[in-house]
């Protein structure tokens, strides 16, 4: 079992390695933003690995129908970039200790600029960084 800073980690690595350091505590803060948030689960990996799973083996996610497309895109979820993760694993601990700021201004989605999903006409758009847009519940 993960500890929750491997996952957070984990989350920040595969959705935003490439990214700069902003973008990067920017998907930190929407999983710790939907922790926060009482429709989505209340740990950080529950909420990375939140999607559905098949009837016959509960721990198995549908592929390519999870919150974080990562976990469930059918490859291998091993960094291995090792410099990479472990710039992820210190923007992962910032955010999980409050010791970063939300650049996302409490956004609970996000996705690349080159999509355009059905959910984002019904999320009020908070910010773009660089290659992803954040959204947040409409007030």
């Amino acid at each position: 079992m993960m500890s929750s800073l491997a996952c957070l980690a984990m989350a920040v690595y595969f959705e935003a390695r490439g990214e700069p350091l902003v973008g990067q505590a920017a998907v930190a803060h929407v999983v710790m933003n939907r922790v926060n948030d009482s429709r989505y689960p209340n740990t950080i990996c529950e909420v990375v690995k939140q999607g559905p799973t098949y009837s016959w083996a509960k721990d198995y996610p549908v592929r390519d129908r999870c919150q974080f497309s990562f976990y469930c895109d059918g490859k291998s979820d091993k960094p291995r970039d090792k410099d990479a993760y472990e710039n992820a694993l210190w923007v992962a601990h910032g955010a999980m200790y409050g010791q970063t700021f939300d650049p996302t201004e409490g956004a609970t989605h996000y996705h690349a600029h080159y999509v355009s999903p059905d959910w984002a006409e019904v999320k009020q758009m908070t910010v773009r960084i660089n290659n992803h847009i954040f959204y947040k519940w409409e007030e």
